[in-house]
């Protein structure tokens, strides 16, 4: 099923470790690469987040942010009161050498490293529910891809049949324009005059109508349709190998547009290379 790489996912979640909420955003690119920023009390569990990142998307430039909100801790603040107490000693004779300096800010006191204690967070918990949001993140995520993944599929079936259309016009038209191509290189050479090799002359006709037959080029550009169709079809990743053969379509309508001696062949050659660029654009953010 085709997956689009343009995607966003959040989910917050809150618990006795606090508040949790993990974002992930994720546009395309050639390859995947994924930015994981973790809150220093995740910081354990990034290569397991990596790991589930490259196991669910297979190619995206993906930004994944956690923040953690430590819950505030409710009653009483828990005060160090050993390193309060030597605290206060050194500051008290601080205070006797500078009598006029010395003056004790409890304020200052609570502020100094370790004098307040902050409950640690049971880190298991905070893990559990860590693995259980980043999960549930991106599965939304995935599910943002696929949407998108089904719109771009639309958007390119539409153009299939576009393309199907205009070959179809083409097609129709070659027995036209080939037939028109002969009888005006027939009255050029009667206006020639004179002793010609008729063989000769049939022999480069033959040749000259077939430099400027299409038929094989149409031929492919149908093919190259239907392969498309197989390809959005199939369960694997798609963006690779409809960017390669979006590159194929590109080809043959160029040598579509070069061998064309038909104003309306070049014509309908011009709009098969915009629908082409067309569905271009939209492959470039299939996965």
């Amino acid at each position: 099923m085709i997956s689009s790489m343009t995607g966003f996912a959040r989910q917050e979640c809150a618990g006795a470790f606090g508040t949790l909420v993990c974002e992930i955003r994720s546009v395309n690119h050639r390859f995947l690469d994924a930015a994981v920023r973790l809150p220093e009390s995740c910081r354990a569990l990034e290569t397991e987040l990596r790991q589930l990142l490259a196991r669910d998307l297979r190619r995206g430039k993906v930004d994944c942010t956690l923040l953690h909100r430590p819950a505030t801790a409710a009653g009483a603040l828990q005060v160090d009161e050993a390193t309060l107490t030597q605290l206060v000693a050194r500051s008290t004779e601080l205070a006797r050498t500078l009598p006029e300096q010395g003056r004790i800010n409890v304020l200052e006191l609570l502020r100094w490293p370790g004098v307040l204690r902050d409950e640690q967070p049971d880190s298991e918990a905070l893990f559990h529910a860590v693995r259980a949001l980043f999960a549930a993140t991106l599965k939304d995520l995935s599910s943002a891809r696929l949407r998108e993944g089904q719109r771009l599929t639309d958007l390119i079936v539409q153009r299939c049949v576009v393309l199907e259309e205009l070959v179809a016009q083409v097609r129709a038209r070659l027995p036209e324009v080939l037939a028109r191509v002969r009888t005006r290189l027939e009255e050029r050479l009667r206006e020639l005059g004179g002793e010609l090799n008729q063989e000769r002359i049939e022999q480069e006709i033959v040749l000259l109508l077939h430099r400027l037959d299409v038929a094989e080029e149409l031929d492919r550009l149908t093919g190259h349709i239907e392969e498309t169709r197989r390809t959005m079809d199939a369960p694997e990743a798609a963006g690779r190998r409809l960017d390669f053969l979006l590159q194929e379509f590109n080809r043959e309508a160029n040598t579509l547009s070069s061998k064309s001696q038909d104003l309306e062949t070049t014509r309908v050659a011009v709009e098969m290379k915009v629908v082409i660029e067309q569905m271009r654009e939209q492959v470039q953010n299939i996965e």
